[in-house]
């Protein structure tokens, strides 16, 4: 893990890629079972969209614009640049097999795309398109990305997620078992679950065979569910404290060799109802890493899944 506490995943990405690689969102316009009303309506409780959509990143463009779009932003900042393009909104997994094929490979056609990165649900994959990602990942860097959210089965159904816990580990077996890069997400703090809840969790993270995983705190943005709760005090948020004592703790209870990609999640802060911690991402990650140099903390010290997926 080198000086760092955490095994780190942009880390892992400058030894995996011999460039320097950068994601670029893109919105295919998809949507969710738990939108269209075929599990739900609404989504999540905790969702909005529009939260995490760069400008660019319009399902209104082809998958080819946005991706123009994206690289002349990043391109003034760093040259020489490679591109992983991210499939963020909503769950890009949730079509047939014909559709899904032609937005990846529009997206790979492009110049200096190096693979692509799909974020989705665990109940809208198939042993089919799989296994067209598993081929596809034999030539091009391929990674699938699952919505966890909670281990349990009955913050699941607080949340309108759709869908059980079993669900996500049989569908991240089956991604992981075919060699396809494996991610997935958890919020911290979610409505009925406290802290001795979330560092239970770490343990049943562990046991999956997951690549990489992103950890967010509970933010509650307007026009969701969530915002409602929270104006009749349904909710509790974490102070900026409590959650990187959590976090800290959380880490050290996860497998050593997880590849850890983020921390928080950060929208914009006209859209942003709690917390409001006020801070820049790397002011969170400086604060959290100093925290477990203090506690003389680090991934995998009270692991109690140690075996190695990767």
């Amino acid at each position: 893990m080198g000086k760092k506490r955490y095994n780190d995943y942009g880390d892992w990405l400058k030894k995996h890629f011999p460039f320097r690689v950068q994601k670029i969102m893109v919105d295919a316009g998809f949507t969710c079972p738990n939108r269209d009303g075929t599990k739900g309506v609404g989504g999540c409780i905790y969702c909005n969209n529009r939260s995490f959509s760069p400008f660019y990143c319009d399902a209104r463009k082809t998958i080819s614009q946005q991706i123009s779009d994206g690289k002349a932003f990043f391109g003034r900042k760093y040259h020489d640049m490679r591109y992983l393009v991210y499939f963020q909104a909503y769950s890009n997994t949730y079509s047939d097999l014909d559709t899904l094929c032609g937005k990846y490979e529009e997206a790979l056609s492009e110049d200096d795309v190096a693979g692509i990165i799909i974020g989705t649900r665990p109940d809208c994959v198939s042993t089919p398109l799989l296994d067209y990602l598993q081929q596809l990942g034999s030539h091009v860097f391929v990674a699938v990305e699952y919505g966890i959210e909670s281990v349990k089965d009955h913050t699941l159904r607080t949340i309108n997620r759709g869908h059980d816990f079993s669900c996500s580990q049989k569908a991240i077996e089956a991604t992981a078992s075919r060699g396809i890069h494996t991610g997935a997400h958890v919020i911290l703090g979610l409505p009925g679950e406290d802290a001795n809840e979330c560092l239970l969790q770490a343990s049943v993270v562990s046991s999956l065979p997951l690549h990489f995983l992103k950890i967010h705190h509970l933010q509650v943005l307007k026009g969701t569910l969530l915002a409602q709760m929270h104006e009749q005090s349904a909710i509790r948020i974490f102070e900026v404290s409590e959650y990187i004592s959590l976090l800290a703790e959380y880490i050290s209870r996860l497998r050593e060799n997880i590849l850890l990609e983020r921390f928080v999640t950060l929208s914009p802060k006209e859209m942003v109802l709690a917390p409001k911690w006020g801070l820049k991402s790397q002011e969170f990650t400086n604060m959290l890493e100093g925290y477990m140099e203090r506690h003389d903390l680090w991934q995998g010290k009270y692991a109690s899944h140690n075996s190695s997926f990767l």
